[in-house]
């Protein structure tokens, strides 16, 4: 019998799968694309959104992913800007939004999902220290607030990044010298921790370690959902946001493989996977309304070009951590 299952193994084709996606996520998306390919078996390399690009980026020369699948569009924006992806229209395409996916055709990569900044507010503690429930992410400079918030570090998270991104665009960058730098300098005073993970904020607001815990809104719907004492809060001025997305590495080993992933990771079947967890997927239409979500939650949504922020990403991280990795919890 051990040596049927070994022959059926290596039968199968391998792909090996850089993510960031959730772990709670990986399994019921894992298994549907079984389901339907059982085949194809993958091997996930999984980290937060900084580390898995920070490991591309450093495998140029020597690619070990065939797939990425589930990482932020504006870091697929800068592996293209590198060469490293092989372009390809998985045969779903055409139901993607355009402002979803890559403008070239066929495109380097493409959406699955939105993922946008949320904060997670603590009713309970916020209660004990008679601090009211902000409406603007400026609410969060205010004293009251002095270390009861905690953020993830944008050089190791997709969603710490997208808010950087978010308050350079609504309020200026002009080389460190704009409103968005100093708003950061006063958001900086209140900050207890920058964390390497995007989740994790969301989760010390629920666990009561903090009040406010800047995240994006699936793990704040999730934790709530499992009865955390927290509200979600949507910031008037508008929120940060960035794609999960997929990309077929070049120099992929299994290049059919890959594409069957692809098509499967586009297709309707896997939308409706997506929008189990996110208020926003590429293919509209697909996700019910999830409870604490706004109807109008994409419309809050700033204006991204995914290539921009892939051009900026090195000199903003730069002043980012000049100015506050001093706050950042420490490295494992």
């Amino acid at each position: 019998m051990v040596m049927v299952a070994s022959a059926l193994a290596a039968d199968k084709a391998q792909l090996t799968v850089y993510t960031a996606l959730e772990t709670d996520q990986l399994k019921a998306y894992q298994q549907a694309f079984n389901k339907a390919n059982p085949d194809i078996e993958i091997k996930w390399v999984r980290d937060s959104t900084g580390v898995i690009t920070a490991k591309l980026l450093a495998e140029k020369a020597n690619p070990q992913a065939d797939v990425v699948w589930g990482v932020a569009a504006s870091s697929l924006a800068l592996l293209d800007r590198n060469g490293m992806l092989e372009p390809y229209a998985p045969m779903n395409l055409d139901a993607i939004m355009s402002k979803y996916r890559d403008a070239k055709n066929p495109p380097a990569w493409w959406g699955m999902d939105v993922f946008g900044a949320t904060v997670c507010f603590n009713t309970v503690e916020a209660k004990k220290r008679n601090i009211p429930v902000p409406t603007s992410w400026k609410d969060l400079t205010k004293p009251e607030f002095k270390g009861q918030v905690v953020m993830p570090n944008p050089a190791s998270s997709g969603t710490g990044y997208f808010d950087v991104v978010a308050w350079l665009s609504l309020w200026g960058d002009e080389g460190g010298k704009g409103g968005g730098w100093k708003y950061m300098d006063a958001l900086h005073q209140n900050i207890a921790q920058y964390t390497h993970s995007g989740s994790k904020p969301c989760n010390m607001a629920a666990a009561g370690e903090y009040v406010a815990g800047i995240s994006f809104e699936y793990r704040a719907h999730t934790n709530k959902a499992k009865g955390a004492p927290i509200e979600l809060v949507f910031p008037k001025e508008g929120l940060g946001w960035d794609l999960e997305a997929f990309a077929i590495h070049k120099g992929a080993k299994n290049i059919a493989a890959a594409k069957k992933l692809a098509d499967w990771a586009s297709s309707k079947d896997a939308m409706l996977l997506y929008g189990k967890n996110f208020a926003i997927t590429a293919q509209p239409g697909v996700a019910p309304k999830l409870d604490s979500i706004p109807a109008d939650y994409e419309s809050r949504l700033i204006k991204m070009d995914f290539n921009q922020s892939a051009a900026q990403r090195e000199a903003v991280l730069a002043e980012w951590s000049k100015r506050y990795d001093a706050k950042s919890e420490p490295r494992k």
